[in-house]
């Protein structure tokens, strides 16, 4: 009988990140919380949006969320 290592999440990667059903990886902008006031209106709105995370970087994040 093997001893299979158990993946764990990464709670960080978890917190930051959502996987949409289709698999696709979603994530907030950054510079969202300071220094607010010199952006404008449409900019700050832009903010709240979430963004489908680019292919350079998806296979590193699906790693730190084995289960998601």
């Amino acid at each position: 009988m093997s001893n299979k290592i158990k993946l764990k999440t990464h709670k960080g990667a978890k917190r930051r990140f959502k996987i949409t059903a289709t698999g696709k990886i979603m994530h907030a902008k950054g510079m969202k919380s300071h220094l607010r006031r010199k952006k404008a209106p449409r900019v700050k709105r832009q903010f709240d949006r979430m963004l489908v995370m680019d292919e350079t970087n998806v296979k590193r994040v699906r790693r730190m969320l084995p289960n998601g």
